[in-house]
């Protein structure tokens, strides 16, 4: 009874595949049931709870579509890419794609160079450092009072609180001083944990992302262009 009420992506690893395809075959059936998964709870939730299954089924497509080619490769840039792949790679210049290296916040301040980085963060299982600085630019548009102190509290819950579903790698003091500003939120109570987040991801994952794959085949498609 057990067995017939097992995961269906655990039987699937269960059955034999050709070495050749074996990975690929995986990534297609845990992509299959992720999709399914996230259909099957997108029903009766709220938009923000819907937005945040389709930004999670996207995450997990860009991932297993890297599994398919080395760790940290993605040659086709289908999940990536905000827009259109093609007409994303025919609008980004090889000049564009090479500033990103200039700064960091080149690199943030493009929106194709955003989504690139993301990717590789997915690579690494970090993904959230990147979305919790997106959350706290996006809160600081906010106008309404009203709407500030329930946002403020979904992204405390979400990345800041400690086990949070996407918990940020912040110290003790940074957590607990956002936590008090939350209980009276402005427009820069996250500001703190934000400068530690993006400082974070500005020496560490940066330089690793400089020198990734998903970086140096994105500039070699935009080379490619030329020729």
């Amino acid at each position: 009874m057990y067995q017939e009420a097992a995961d269906p992506v655990i039987q699937s690893l269960d059955k034999p595949c050709p070495s050749s395809t074996c990975q690929n075959y995986i990534a297609t059936t845990m992509l299959t049931a992720t999709r399914q998964s996230l259909s099957d709870h997108t029903i009766g939730k709220e938009p923000q709870v819907v937005r945040t299954g389709q930004r999670q089924n996207r995450g997990m497509r860009t991932r297993l579509g890297c599994l398919s080619h080395k760790s940290d490769s993605c040659n086709d840039f289908t999940a990536i890419l905000p827009d259109k792949p093609n007409r994303a790679l025919k609008r980004l210049s090889t000049e564009e794609a090479t500033r990103w290296a200039d700064s960091f916040d080149s690199l943030l301040s493009h929106k194709y160079g955003v989504a690139t980085f993301r990717a590789f963060l997915k690579t690494e299982f970090s993904e959230e450092n990147l979305e919790f600085w997106l959350a706290c630019e996006e809160f600081k548009k906010t106008r309404s009072t009203t709407k500030l102190a329930s946002k403020a509290h979904r992204i405390f819950e979400e990345f800041i609180d400690v086990q949070a579903p996407r918990e940020v790698n912040i110290d003790f003091q940074t957590r607990e001083v956002t936590r008090n500003n939350v209980q009276e939120p402005s427009l820069s109570c996250f500001d703190q944990a934000q400068g530690k987040v993006r400082s974070l991801m500005e020496k560490d994952s940066y330089p690793r992302f400089l020198r990734s794959k998903i970086y140096t085949d994105l500039l070699t498609q935009t080379q490619r262009k030329l020729s």
